[in-house]
């Protein structure tokens, strides 16, 4: 769909924290097509450095990426200063790494939250920030929903238990959260705190929760149980065995990054979404053992593994995507099958994308 209010990017400044990650690169190169001037505020310590060069697409030495830490409030407020729209990308997004250090991530997620939001507030140039949330947010729902859901859709739960073993939810923005996990428990107080805090002086806001993100350059990250689709891909090229967790029966919402991207930049400048929350998803469920299944069809002889389901990891659901519909005037376009097939075949193409590390457990395993 197009949208005709994206050309209120062009010449303007974004700040992107986090800008140099995943999502936050791709958001950047986006931007960056529509004509905008992004700046990247980001650690770059969460991969090794080429990494974000020879992957990301990032420099560290571009004047427009400022290598900081989001706790630092004198970096902040000058370069939301220089800022007309802010997106807010940086976090510890790792939900392993959250479990294991949860004073990191109250650090990075909250303390550095915050500054931002007060910078921010302060700040009369800024016309709009889009806090960047998770699914994470919904846990498992309410079961209670669940057995209404069940009653409405009666047709299709015979369907849906033979597909999935269960019935998984779908997650409305008016959903009840319900976070089982540090990292999400940060999502949902940064949603709370941007509301509260920009609300408070009339800023506008938006806050965009974010299923499960995958897709090229994504790159996995060692003792991470997170970003299904590169990890399985990642393992059966190296003739790994892929883990199915708690059997795969979990249910994620598969959206491909580029199409997070596109949303993320809709959601900066959409008239609708001032103020708003809204999901980014496809509303289409898939549960982990489809995606190994997809994955094993490209590289075949895969063999799969069942392991149990480590602390914090919600069963899930799917989005509905009626209000980013009709607040962003959008919906994705890349399929699951599809995104599989592309990451895939960059990642033949991308041999340095796969870690040294899961190379010498690859050598080690067949030794």
């Amino acid at each position: 769909m197009s949208a005709t209010y994206l050309s209120e990017v062009a010449n303007r400044t974004v700040l992107v924290t986090g800008g140099a990650g995943l999502v936050g690169s791709r958001i950047t190169a986006q931007l960056v097509q529509l004509g905008a001037r992004p700046r990247v505020l980001c650690t770059l310590d969460a991969y090794p450095r080429h990494t974000y060069r020879d992957v990301f697409g990032i420099d560290p030495t571009d004047p427009n990426v400022i290598v900081a830490n989001i706790q630092n409030p004198d970096v902040v407020r000058e370069a939301v200063a220089e800022s007309d729209y802010v997106i807010h990308a940086a976090a510890l997004a790792d939900v392993a790494a959250c479990t294991r250090t949860p004073t990191a991530a109250i650090h990075t997620n909250i303390t550095g939250t915050q500054v931002l939001l007060d910078a921010v507030a302060a700040c009369d140039r800024v016309r709009r920030l889009v806090f960047v949330s998770s699914a994470s947010v919904y846990g498992n729902g309410n079961p209670e929903d669940w057995a209404r859901t069940c009653e409405e859709y009666r047709t299709v739960r015979k369907l849906l238990e033979s597909v999935y073993g269960r019935v998984p939810p779908q997650f409305h923005e008016q959903t009840p959260l319900r976070p089982m996990s540090v990292y999400a428990n940060t999502k949902a107080w940064g949603e709370t705190q941007t509301a509260l805090t920009l609300g408070a002086v009339g800023t506008s806001y938006t806050v965009v929760r974010y299923f499960s993100v995958y897709g090229e350059p994504q790159v996995i990250k060692e003792n991470s149980h997170s970003w299904v689709v590169a990890w399985f891909a990642t393992r059966a090229a190296l003739g790994l065995p892929l883990h199915l967790n708690g059997g795969g029966h979990q249910v994620r919402d598969l959206v491909h990054v580029e199409d997070i991207a596109a949303a993320t930049v809709r959601a900066l400048v959409a008239p609708r979404a001032h103020n708003e929350t809204v999901n980014i998803g496809t509303g289409t469920p898939t549960s982990i053992r489809t995606v190994a299944e997809l994955v094993a069809e490209r590289y075949p002889g895969t063999r799969f593994v069942e392991t149990p389901m480590p602390p914090g990891d919600p069963l899930g659901g799917y989005a509905s995507t009626h209000r980013m519909e009709t607040v962003l005037g959008w919906r994705p376009t890349i399929t699951v099958k599809d995104g599989v097939a592309r990451y895939a075949d960059w990642l033949d193409k991308t041999p340095e994308a796969i870690p040294a590390w899961l190379r010498a457990e690859s050598e080690a395993a067949t030794a």
